[in-house]
């Protein structure tokens, strides 16, 4: 279901960007930054997140970006000196700034496993098994960023527990500010960093539970 805000929905389904029935005409890279803004939101992104994004591995000049926010704000009818949508942060970068109504389907904290995570700014249930972290169609967190591999890391959830391992990616993942090195079973409120994302653990916090390895 699309994200509304103002008099625009955004169907990431789709890909298409709609003003209440009619299609608004983007340009491919100016959807795609106005989808990074919104699902990041409210969280300012620097302009070298933004490049990450948009053009991994390339080189571009800042007034490349500039052009492509002032493209977007046209085809919203946004206003740069008095923002409904796109903010610039001077000398850093730009954030969403409007309110955005989500139409998806509501999450459950009451899954099977009890647990959950927190990204994005939306809530996705953890079923027992493994769930991926990465760039692939099927991780369930799935980023753009270059930082992040392919297959980056996997959380394992047995009976209500949850266990993150790195594979083998190249920038490694981090929990509590920590890169780990092995197995490390999550606690309630782990903030998991896999490249720029990062990534709340929702679920039971288990008195006594251990970590096998967070050096």
């Amino acid at each position: 279901m699309p994200l509304r805000f103002g008099e625009f929905s955004l169907d990431e389904d789709r890909r298409q960007v709609l003003r209440g029935t009619d299609a608004v005409l983007l340009e491919p890279m100016a959807y795609e930054l106005l989808s990074l803004l919104v699902t990041r939101r409210p969280r300012a992104l620097s302009k070298a997140q933004i490049r990450d994004v948009l053009w991994p591995r390339t080189s571009v000049a800042d007034s490349a970006l500039a052009s492509l926010v002032a493209d977007l704000r046209s085809a919203l009818g946004d206003d740069a000196r008095r923002p409904r949508f796109i903010r610039t942060l001077h000398g850093f970068g730009y954030a969403f700034c409007g309110s955005v109504e989500d139409q998806r389907s509501p999450v459950s904290r009451s899954s099977p496993s009890g647990c959950a995570l927190l990204w994005a700014g939306r809530e996705i249930p953890l079923a027992e098994g493994e769930h991926l972290l990465g760039r692939e169609e099927d991780c369930l967190v799935r980023s753009r960023s270059v930082r992040v591999s392919r297959r980056h890391a996997k959380i394992t959830v047995r009976g209500g527990r949850a266990v993150l391992e790195d594979l083998g990616s190249r920038n490694g993942t981090s929990v509590g500010g920590q890169r780990i090195e092995g197995p490390v079973e999550l606690a309630a409120g782990d903030a998991i960093v896999v490249g720029p994302e990062e990534i709340i653990f929702l679920g039971r916090d288990v008195a006594g539970s251990t970590v096998t390895d967070r050096r």
